[in-house]
C-alpha cells in the first residue's frame, strides 16, 4: 500500500515484500537483525507465517495509532507518534556503522532474483504489458483493481512518488478501480490516470464508463484480459490439481466494442507487436476515456509466491 513512499528506482529500494513481493525484500526480512516498521500493520500478505517472520530481528514499530502496535507481530520497541516527528528524533540518534556487507548482500539478491518471466511465442505476456505501460506512463497515477493484474502492476511498474499507487489492498474489493480512477482524475485533473484492470473486476463496475464519458475524462483503462478470474484460477491450479471452478470467463464480451458502445475509444490487442502502438495511440487521446483490451496468456501465474502458511524465506521463485 505504501509503494512510492520511497522511489523504487533508488539503488537501496528492495520493492514490496510479501506473498508476491520481491525475493530480495523477503530474504532481507528473513535475515535482518533489525526491522523498523513505519506506519505498517504487518498484515498476513506481508508477513507469511508469523512464527517465521524476521526471526532474527529486533522490531521497532512506529505508528500514530497505539492499537496497531503489536496487533499482529510482537515488537521490541513500540513508538506511538507521528512518523515525521518520530523520524526527526530518530535521525539524531543514528550513528555511523559498517553496513557495506549488508548492502552488498542486498545487491546480490536483487541481481540474482529479479522479477522475471518467460516470453512465450505467440502470447501477449501480461508482465510485458505492464512494463510498457510504465515506459509510456511512468508519471501517471496508477489505479489497480484486484487480482493477478494488481500484483503484476505492483511488481513491474516502478513507483517513485507518494500516492501514485491507488488500490484497495487486502480488502479485495473487485470493481473498485474504475470508479476510484474517476475520483483520482477529478481530484488531479492535470495528471494522467491509468486504470489497470482485470476482465473479472472490470465487468463489475463497467457502467461507470457512463459518467467518465459524460465528463470527457481522459482515463487510460487497460484491461489485462486472460479470460479467467486469474488469481483464483492460479490457486486452483497450484493447490487443487487444476480443478477449476467458477473461474472461466471465456464468454466475456468484446470490451473494445463495448467501450465504443459507451462512447469511449475502444481498442483490442491480441499480438505483442501491437502493444506499444496501442499505448501510443492511447497517450494521444485526451477528449475522453480510452479502453484497451489486452488479450494475454490465459494461464500465466504470478511469481514469486509465498504459499499460504509458509515463511517469507520459503518463497517460490518461479523461473529460477
Amino acid at each position: 500500500m505504501g509503494l512510492g513512499a520511497f522511489p523504487e528506482t533508488h539503488p537501496l529500494a528492495m520493492e514490496m515484500p510479501g506473498m508476491h513481493g520481491s525475493c530480495c525484500a523477503n530474504y532481507a526480512f528473513t535475515d535482518a537483525d533489525l526491522v523498523i516498521a513505519i506506519g505498517a500493520r504487518f498484515d498476513d500478505r506481508v508477513t507469511g507465517d508469523l512464527s517465521k517472520f524476521a526471526p532474527n530481528a529486533k522490531k521497532v514499530h512506529i505508528d500514530i495509532d497505539a492499537s496497531c502496535i503489536g496487533k499482529n507481530v510482537p515488537v521490541d520497541v513500540p513508538i506511538v507518534g507521528d512518523a515525521k516527528s518520530v523520524l526527526t528524533e530518530l535521525n539524531k540518534q543514528v550513528g555511523i556503522a559498517d553496513i557495506d556487507p549488508w548492502r552488498d548482500q542486498i545487491q546480490e539478491w536483487k541481481q540474482k532474483y529479479p522479477f522475471e518471466y518467460e516470453q512465450k511465442a505467440d502470447k501477449v505476456m501480461p508482465q510485458y504489458v505492464i512494463e510498457q505501460i510504465y515506459e509510456h506512463f511512468s508519471d501517471a497515477i496508477v489505479v489497480a483493481d484486484v487480482g493477478q493484474h494488481q500484483m503484476w502492476a505492483a511488481q513491474y511498474f516502478k513507483f517513485t512518488e507518494p500516492r501514485q499507487w491507488l488500490n484497495s489492498g487486502g480488502l479485495g474489493t473487485m470493481g473498485f478501480s474504475l470508479p476510484a480512477a474517476i475520483g483520482a482524475q477529478l481530484g488531479c485533473p492535470d495528471k494522467t490516470v491509468v486504470n489497470i484492470n482485470g476482465d473479472g473486476s472490470y465487468i463489475m463496475t463497467i457502467q461507470e464508463l457512463v459518467p467518465a464519458v459524460t465528463m470527457k475524462l481522459p482515463l487510460k483503462i487497460f484491461i489485462i484480459n486472460n479470460m479467467y478470474l486469474g488469481m483464483v484460477r492460479q490457486w486452483q491450479e497450484l493447490f487443487h490439481g487444476k480443478r477449476y471452478s467458477a473461474v472461466d470467463y471465456h464468454d466475456n464480451p468484446d470490451f473494445a466494442l463495448l467501450a465504443q458502445a459507451f462512447g469511449a475509444t475502444g481498442l483490442r490487442v491480441e499480438h505483442t507487436e501491437d502493444v506499444v502502438p496501442a499505448l501510443q495511440k492511447a497517450k494521444g487521446i485526451t477528449d475522453g476515456p480510452v479502453v484497451i483490451d489486452f488479450i494475454v496468456d490465459e494461464e500465466e501465474n504470478v511469481f514469486p509466491m509465498v504459499p499460504a502458511g509458509a515463511g517469507l524465506g520459503d518463497v517460490i521463485r518461479g523461473l529460477s
